[in-house]
């Protein structure tokens, strides 16, 4: 839509009752989670300046009220608690991102992705048969072969974070390459850096023409974006960036590379779903959200969950519009799991982990 169009009918609506476009019909809470990508892919849409501009004024003392009256009106307890805790895990995607990874600890990763908690917790919860597993292995490029053959016939996911992570410094074609590599390997999802300083010059044709570029060198394998948002300075730059990665034809938008000082914050993780709102309501199509990097207690992804539950709906709580980028998350919330089921807390070794 150009920029005369958008102001027609913002002028419009002034005039008459506003035109409000319904998000997608509820799902049933107890609907399996799909174990496939199935939704339609966001295409893209040309650069609009126009939409942009009606997306620049962000409020970050109204989003702040409103991230402190979430967390604050849901008081989610006992089987409640463990059934949304469940959610959160098949909605991770379980990481491994160190300088000393090696392709044993990253099977090691994969075998606790298959099988995530002990079995007297799955006894005790009830689910004994039920496959309640993270939606994805995320490892960097060198690994993807090792998580492709450990996850072989499992449904789980393989991401990598491709384009010079966590920096995106290097020439676009070193970072297409990548891209390119990666996928070869088997993985079917991407995880892609965009270099802020686009962001901070506002050169936004060439940050859309890059991801662009990075849409396209996927093929089918999806495409997560990652902001780096503790490093844009400020909301505004977070929205305008969430805007043009999904006009570029990001599947996700993502917070943080989890090595920022600053990693996933809810105000900015409330301009970023409100960002994927405002795209919906102009297209149609459905937007990804991953926070990562810092969420490791249950509390924290139980207040992620109730961020989208709110503000986007039943919808956005299945693993192909909702993930956690998350490396430790999984030990506490089984850790709290056998809390529900004893009464008491465990040491931290007695839960399996990479």
């Amino acid at each position: 839509m150009s920029s005369t169009s958008r102001e027609a009918e913002l002028s419009a609506n002034r005039l008459g009752p506003s035109k409000i476009t319904p998000l997608p019909a509820r799902t049933a809470a107890n609907a399996p989670a799909p174990q496939a990508h199935g939704i339609a892919r966001n295409p893209g849409m040309k650069l609009d300046f126009g939409f942009m501009e009606s997306m620049r004024s962000v409020n970050r003392s109204a989003l702040e009220r409103r991230v402190a009256s979430l967390t604050k009106r849901r008081s989610i307890k006992a089987d409640n608690q463990a059934a949304w805790l469940l959610r959160a895990v098949a909605c991770m995607d379980l990481t491994t991102l160190n300088s000393n990874d090696t392709d044993e600890r990253v099977r090691r990763l994969c075998a606790k992705a298959v099988n995530p908690f002990r079995r007297d917790i799955v006894e005790g919860l009830g689910i004994t048969g039920e496959k309640i597993r993270p939606a994805a292995v995320c490892v960097y490029h060198p690994f993807v072969a090792t998580a492709v053959d450990a996850l072989r016939g499992s449904g789980i996911h393989v991401a990598a974070v491709s384009t010079a992570f966590p920096h995106g410094l290097t020439p676009l074609s070193t970072r297409l390459q990548e891209i390119e590599a990666s996928v070869s390997d088997g993985a079917d999802e991407i995880d892609v850096v965009i270099p802020r300083g686009l962001v901070f010059a506002a050169k936004w044709q060439e940050l859309y023409n890059e991801i662009v570029a990075m849409r396209a060198a996927c093929g089918e394998a999806h495409l997560k974006v990652i902001l780096g948002t503790g490093d844009l300075a400020t909301l505004r730059n977070v929205m305008l960036a969430s805007m043009v990665a999904m006009m570029a034809g990001a599947d996700f938008i993502k917070t943080s590379t989890g090595k920022e000082s600053v990693n996933a914050t809810l105000p900015v993780g409330l301009a970023m779903v409100r960002a994927i709102r405002a795209y919906f309501e102009e297209t149609g199509y459905l937007i990804g959200f991953k926070p990562a990097g810092g969420i490791s207690t249950a509390k924290a992804s139980l207040d992620w969950l109730v961020l989208m539950k709110e503000e986007l709906g039943r919808r956005w709580l299945e693993p192909d519009l909702f993930r956690f980028g998350a490396s430790s998350l999984l030990t506490d919330i089984e850790r709290q799991l056998e809390h529900h089921l004893t009464g008491h807390y465990s040491a931290n070794h007695r839960h399996a982990m990479a």
